[in-house]
């Protein structure tokens, strides 16, 4: 067997990372859940290292697939949601933000399902300049809280300033994804008309 067919399996190794992630957000969900939030950090702390890795090894050896850019995504936004919604059942974060959060991805999926099916076809979903930062916010939010609740490090200022500031991303960033979506949707209908 030649060498490059046994070292094949390798070019799975970013999936299997982001798979073993989404596994680890049971046991990350079960500590928040019983409030053993120092376990939660190193848990969440490794998911991070995951993400990073993951990606890396793909980009750097070429292993991106349709899978990868499926699963990659869903992992770190179900993580994210996971979290979110276990604190905003414990009142450590507002629920206001957390229906923020879920709506406004609720309105990015629904918004992408329509122009992807009716208006023309979504190859790749490229993130925006206030998508990045929104999802910087959360992850920041997230890790703030928990170190927080871990009693490892409290925030100079209120928390309510960070709420705030997360809130704000979510609501610019969902405004920009709806004004993209928008935008597609005309110049479609322009090819059309011309």
């Amino acid at each position: 067997m030649k060498p490059e067919k046994k070292l094949q399996w390798l070019s799975y190794l970013p999936n299997i990372i982001t798979i073993s992630r989404i596994i680890a957000l049971a046991p990350l969900l079960w500590c928040m859940w019983h409030e053993k939030y120092q376990t939660a950090l190193i848990i969440t702390f490794f998911a991070g290292i995951s993400d990073g890795l993951d990606g890396f090894l793909a980009k750097r050896f070429g292993w991106q697939g349709w899978w990868g850019g499926i699963l990659d995504p869903l992992a770190d936004k179900i993580m994210m949601m996971g979290c979110y919604a276990v604190m905003a059942w414990q009142m450590v974060l507002p629920l206001w933000l957390f229906i923020m959060v879920v709506m406004r991805d609720v309105v990015i999926v629904l918004g992408a399902t329509y122009i992807h099916f009716r208006v023309g076809k979504i190859k790749q979903a490229k993130p925006t300049f206030w998508s990045k930062c929104n999802t910087v916010m959360q992850i920041l939010l997230l890790l703030v809280l928990l170190l927080h609740l871990a009693d490892w490090w409290h925030l100079p200022f209120p928390m309510n300033w960070l709420f705030i500031a997360v809130g704000l991303t979510t609501l610019t960033s969902g405004i920009q994804y709806v004004l993209v979506g928008h935008k597609m949707k005309q110049q479609e209908l322009n090819k059309h008309v011309n």
